[in-house]
This record gives C-alpha cells, sequence and structure tokens, in this order.
C-alpha cells in the first residue's frame, strides 16, 4: 500500500455516525473493501450457525490465530435461523473484523438481548442493523440509542432496544500503529 492509500485509509477512521449520519454505512462499506483487498483467503473466514429462540443466552464464536469473535444473545419466537460470522484479518494484520448476519436479510426472532466480542484488538468501529442488504434492499441501521460500543464490546441498551437485530458489524484495531 502506497504512502497516499495509508493517508486515505488513516483519515476513513476520522469518520463516525455522529459527525456524518448516513456516510457512515459508506464509510464501513470502504474500510470492508479495504481489509478484503488486502485480505487472501487464509485470511478470511466465514462459518454458519444457528440463532435458536426460546428465551435462553446462547453464545457463537470463531477464532483466527489470537483473535476471537463472540457473539451471545438472547431470543424469542420462531424457529431456528441459519446465521453466518465472517472474522478477518488484514495484511498486515493490524485490523480484525468481524461481522454477524442473516443472510435472508431480516431476522423474524425478538432479541431480548446481544453482545458482540472481540478479544485480541479494539474496537475502532461498530454498528448494528435490523435488517441486512439482499437483493435491492439496503441495511437498516439500529438507531444510535439502542446500542453501546465499548473498547471490546457491541451491546443492546437496556431500556431503548427495540429487539429487532438482523446484523453486527466490528472493525478493531489489532495493535498500535506509530504514525
Amino acid at each position: 500500500m502506497d504512502s497516499s492509500n495509508r493517508i486515505y485509509y488513516r483519515s476513513l477512521w476520522s469518520c463516525s455516525p455522529s459527525k456524518w449520519g448516513c456516510l457512515s454505512f459508506t464509510c464501513l462499506y470502504v474500510l470492508l473493501l479495504i481489509v478484503g483487498i488486502g485480505a487472501t483467503q487464509e485470511k478470511t473466514q466465514t462459518v454458519e450457525f444457528d440463532v435458536r429462540p426460546g428465551g435462553m443466552v446462547h453464545s457463537f464464536f470463531h477464532n483466527m490465530g489470537e483473535h476471537r469473535c463472540s457473539f451471545t444473545y438472547a431470543s424469542q419466537g420462531g424457529t431456528n435461523e441459519q446465521w453466518q460470522m465472517s472474522v478477518g484479518l488484514s495484511e498486515d494484520e493490524g485490523l480484525f473484523s468481524c461481522s454477524v448476519w442473516r443472510p435472508q436479510g431480516k431476522s423474524y426472532l425478538f432479541f431480548t438481548q446481544f453482545k458482540a466480542e472481540v478479544t485480541g484488538a479494539k474496537i475502532e468501529y461498530a454498528s448494528a442493523y435490523s435488517q441486512a442488504a439482499i437483493g435491492g434492499t439496503r441495511d437498516v441501521p439500529l438507531k444510535d440509542e439502542e446500542y453501546i460500543i465499548g473498547d471490546t464490546t457491541v451491546t443492546h441498551r437496556e431500556g431503548k432496544f427495540r429487539s429487532e437485530l438482523s446484523k453486527l458489524t466490528v472493525i478493531a484495531r489489532t495493535r498500535h500503529d506509530e504514525l
């Protein structure tokens, strides 16, 4: 990556939903493209798992080297849904990404709680969606007040989360880069 791309790449981290509103999705898309372009087949993995209703707390996780992404939730209604988790490392291993989503776009389960957690990295950007894009539709983001982004977790906000979840995306820095 030449120095002009590095400057552009670093400048993308300054965008946030509070400053750019609807551009946050665009920033995330560009970041995922950058991470994806620099990632090899061995540095990205997608696994399937079932999200199960019944009100009990369930967890699913996937490791990539020393990094881990976990998704913990409780949901009600319907039957099991097939979901996917993708984890990836940038070419320089400076960024770890984790996405959890329902490939059909919309979950019909009623989520009472959720938490995505990364280990071995610090979250730089995260977003949650009530509907994931499929076909000609777009991702529908949760309102900022519905969830909390911490250093290593993204979790529902008690009393504000409207129980709809279909996608979570996290991009985390694995180490401190000197400028």
